[in-house]
């Protein structure tokens, strides 16, 4: 067994190679036998029985099971805030909706959206708002949410609804200066971010281009005589009896998402973000609505409720609430844990360190970082672990070839940050299935943007497309020009 440095800085015995293999094999087989063969989402127990079967064979190979306890720990503790932050977004969702601001948009929406131009629509906003609070997971929960009721009244599936959404929220993940992985990556490659930035739209605009035209393309085939008319017309007398649409109470349900934006843009924290603009919307709530201060308590717990006498407006609007969340929460702590024994044990360097042979030039360094990001991902069910860890192991690679460094942090995003929204049981995964109400494996088709980035990313890598070297030197490797 080779040895590798735990958080503790204790040298630890890292697994072997077929042992770590192993692991894979039994986790990719039981949720095959999970999503595919009984078609349920429901894969709590499916990551507990791979937690169990991953302790067992490494304790049989000589891991320590402090080490092993210090990966549940470690994966724990990751999953701390961004499940606290999907527990407020339950909760703001469900103030957005009593105060009026969600039904709003539906309304205006429906009203001015042309089915044709309807999923490129939701691209772009989205694309807009993810760029400017930097956050994808805010996007899902207000304007997503939102758009998959349009979506429904014009007649569009709700997969595909939910995919542009997510290829539009993705881009504000990955492209604005106020994400998070937006600066974890050039932190990880040492490279300055807006350097990282500038990198990341060689890969992602030619993605996003594609995947727009798609979207039309794809939309073309709705027109108004694809919409139900006796639903469409039930969403807006639904609304209106429930919701005022005057101009004034149209601007005032519009303050909370102002708010959001505008705490956005000064970097203020997630969680007091989605407090505080939980807080507004709650009180215009009780002002507009006269909802009583338990009312609204019961509300941002448990979701909003409200029978406005049909059963479709019913099901677009009777969400949200922390409780309604928990289902999501669970899963993030129970599959970044499993993430975290896979981290601390070993299990991932053993896994990656035996495909570095593949990393002698260019192309194959970028082709197995996007691989190694996409991989990772798909195990630890964390986009940061999928950019932290590929990143550092990878990064001496590009430095030997003498690629700048932030190729390698645009690397890092083009196959972490893009993927991640594909993983059923990841961060990602789980919090805009949550918050669209699509599973992932359905959304999954028609998130566009997350399977062209990546393939973009190795094309370009292939032909040397948006490579940049050190000064004076050029693709031939250790070779000045």
């Amino acid at each position: 067994m080779e040895e590798t440095k735990t958080s503790n800085s204790e040298m630890v015995k890292r697994p072997p190679f077929w042992v770590s293999l192993a692991i894979v094999i039994f986790l990719s087989v039981i949720l095959v036998a999970q999503l595919i063969v009984y078609g349920s989402p429901d894969v709590h127990m499916t990551m507990i029985f791979a937690i169990v079967f991953t302790a067992v064979i490494l304790m049989a190979t000589g891991t320590k099971w402090e080490t092993i306890e210090e990966g549940i720990v470690h994966g724990s503790s990751i999953a701390i805030i961004p499940m606290l932050i999907l527990m407020f977004i339950g909760m703001l969702i469900s103030t957005l909706i009593a105060c009026g601001t969600i039904p709003t948009l539906i309304y205006y929406g429906l009203k001015i959206i042309n089915p044709k131009f309807f999923l490129v629509t939701a691209a772009l906003v989205c694309s807009v708002c993810s760029i400017v609070t930097g956050s994808s997971w805010t996007t899902g929960g207000t304007f997503g949410v939102a758009f998959m009721a349009i979506g429904e009244g014009l007649g569009i599936p709700a997969p595909i609804t939910a995919g542009a959404v997510i290829s539009g929220a993705v881009i504000g993940d990955k492209m604005s200066p106020c994400s998070d992985s937006t600066n974890l990556a050039p932190a990880v490659a040492e490279c300055n971010i807006f350097d990282h930035i500038k990198a990341m739209m060689v890969t992602t605009f030619p993605a996003y281009i594609v995947c727009i035209i798609i979207y039309f393309l794809i939309g073309m085939r709705y027109s108004a005589d694809s919409i139900n008319e006796e639903a469409f017309d039930a969403i807006l007398k639904g609304v209106s009896a429930n919701w005022s649409v005057s101009a004034g109470h149209v601007l005032l349900s519009l303050i909370p998402l102002a708010v959001v934006l505008f705490l956005a843009i000064k970097k203020k924290s997630a969680l007091a973000t989605m407090v505080i603009a939980s807080i507004v919307a709650m009180i215009i709530a009780m002002i507009v609505k006269g909802y009583s201060f338990g009312e609204m308590m019961s509300t941002m717990n448990y979701g909003f409720s409200i029978d406005t006498g049909n059963e479709f407006l019913n099901r677009l609007l009777n969400r949200g609430g922390i409780q309604n969340m928990l289902w999501t929460c669970s899963l993030g702590y129970i599959a970044l844990p499993f993430g975290g024994i896979l981290e601390k044990t070993g299990v991932m360097e053993s896994l990656l360190e035996k495909l570095k042979k593949f990393t002698t030039t260019a192309k194959g360094v970028i082709i197995s970082h996007n691989i190694f990001g996409i991989i990772v991902n798909f195990l630890s069910g964390s986009q940061m672990v999928a950019i932290l860890l590929p990143g550092r192991l990878m990064l001496p690679a590009y430095k030997k070839l003498h690629i700048k460094n932030q190729i390698c942090s645009r690397v890092c995003e083009d196959g972490a940050t893009c993927t991640s929204p594909l993983v059923p049981w990841g961060l990602c995964g789980v919090t805009f299935a949550s918050c669209l109400g699509v599973a992932t494996v359905e959304y999954m088709p028609y998130a566009f943007l997350c399977y062209l980035v990546p393939v973009v990313s190795c094309l370009w890598g292939c032909f040397g497309i948006g490579t940049q070297y050190e000064d004076g030197y050029g693709p031939v490797k250790g070779q000045k020009k």
